[in-house]
């Protein structure tokens, strides 16, 4: 069951891999409308489900604290990292937010059941020297001007990794909630958007697939299996192993020639592989562990 789980929460990581490929083949669309679009198109696939059962309505029925950590994780990270992004340097920014992985790692000690390791902690710091070798490949320069931009980047960091160690406390909820997640941030998305942003629609067919592609997998089914993953699964497994993202995102860019193959990249593959690996020693032992004999 473990081990499912935490596979189905590998297959968001890979879904998240697709994000630069997808955005970038989006056009010019402004991030709170393009937010806004595909949270609506996230959700269209448990709105499916809801209708076809309607039984599972009653799961939506939960706690005010489990919707309140629910909207502030998928729609509190989104504003905060364009909000970074927006008042500081992408490279910069990135790498400051992309402490997430490390958080979900290091806050995992303060969940019930759940001891923090030596390789844990080596692992994803491997993922985050990988995540740096990946991003920073122009050099970086973190400039006090830009505080206001680094500030938020952490705390999306902040609010990602909280919002993933809360979920896991409350591991009864249905992932049906996370429809409502989903449907809750396209709104707000759509506010931040018509008080922020100047409307700009996808100019091709091409276009409008990559948004759909960016609905229906990294910003749709990617929150659900993730939702799945970190209730069920091992936490600290998929923290150190999102640091792949950033590194999957790169390859998949160098492949469809949006991004040039380097060694750089090939000694980042070493680091997050190397580190995933190291950080889910726990999975392996429990695999290989003989059977105990009867006496």
């Amino acid at each position: 069951m473990k081990l499912r789980a935490t596979l189905i929460g590998f297959a968001a990581i890979l879904m998240w891999s697709f994000l630069a490929l997808f955005t970038s083949a989006s056009g010019r669309m402004p991030p709170f409308q393009l937010s806004a679009i595909c949270f609506a198109i996230g959700s269209i696939p448990g709105i499916a489900v809801l209708i076809l059962n309607p039984s599972r309505l009653a799961l939506l029925k939960q706690p005010a604290k489990v919707w309140v950590i629910g909207i502030a994780g998928l729609f509190g990270y989104h504003f905060l990292y364009f909000t970074a992004l927006r008042n500081a340097p992408a490279v910069e920014a990135g790498l400051v937010a992309y402490l997430w992985p490390l958080l979900i790692v290091v806050g995992s000690a303060l969940l019930p059941g759940e001891r923090l390791r030596w390789y844990h902690v080596t692992g994803a710091l491997a993922g985050l020297c990988g995540t740096f070798l990946i991003v920073a490949r122009n050099g970086i320069d973190f400039n006090g001007a830009y505080a206001v931009g680094y500030g938020a980047a952490f705390l999306s960091a902040f609010t990602w990794s909280g919002y993933s160690l809360l979920t896991r406390r409350f591991d009864a909820v249905s992932t049906d909630v996370v429809t409502g997640f989903c449907l809750a941030t396209s709104i707000l998305s759509l506010f931040c958007h018509l008080g922020l942003e100047t409307t700009v629609w996808p100019a091709t067919v091409f276009e409008w697939l990559a948004v759909a592609g960016l609905g229906l997998l990294p910003v749709g089914a990617a929150f659900y299996a993730w939702d799945y993953g970190v209730k069920n699964g091992d936490i600290q497994i998929l923290g150190a192993a999102s640091y792949a993202a950033p590194l999957l995102s790169t390859l998949i860019l160098t492949l469809f020639g949006f991004a040039e193959p380097s060694w750089r990249i090939a000694f980042a593959c070493l680091l997050v592989t190397g580190g995933a690996v190291l950080a889910a020693q726990d999975m392996f032992r429990r695999k290989v562990q003989p059977p105990v004999a009867a006496e």
